[in-house]
């Protein structure tokens, strides 16, 4: 049972990953015409939708915890395993391709992670309502 609630609950973030891709893939000829790199974006996007799965699921872990230090130590450990993954695979991205770095994509990554930490507190915040009210 609670593994069809955590399924359920992340849902708005899989809706979230399949739309911004299928935008990418039908935009894809507009965005290469402002010099925005599809495939960086669809890797970024595929990477912040990894990175926020396991976030979600360090901060799902943090409010079904009663120990407030416990609740707090999940909490940093998620935004920490975020901020170092999209870190790691910025670096990677940059030092790989040097002089031909998609500014255009690098920003757009930066727009989806602000989007996807939008929709992930949306989402925790409902999910705490529910546990308060249990």
């Amino acid at each position: 049972m609670e593994n069809i609630s955590a399924s359920r609950t992340f849902l708005p973030l899989t809706i979230l990953f399949v739309i911004t891709n299928g935008l990418f893939i039908a935009l894809r000829s507009r965005l290469d015409s402002w010099g925005i790199d599809t495939n960086v974006c669809i890797g970024g996007n595929l990477i912040l939708f990894t990175a926020t799965l396991i976030s979600f699921y360090l901060y799902q872990k943090g409010i079904r915890n009663r120990n407030n230090q416990a609740f707090l130590r999940m909490v940093y450990g998620g935004m920490f395993a975020k901020l170092m993954i999209c870190l790691l695979a910025a670096f990677i991205y940059i030092f790989s391709v040097k002089k031909d770095v998609s500014k255009g994509a690098i920003y757009m990554c930066m727009f989806l992670y602000f989007l996807y930490t939008f929709a992930e507190v949306s989402v925790l915040l409902k999910l705490s309502k529910q546990q308060k009210n249990v």
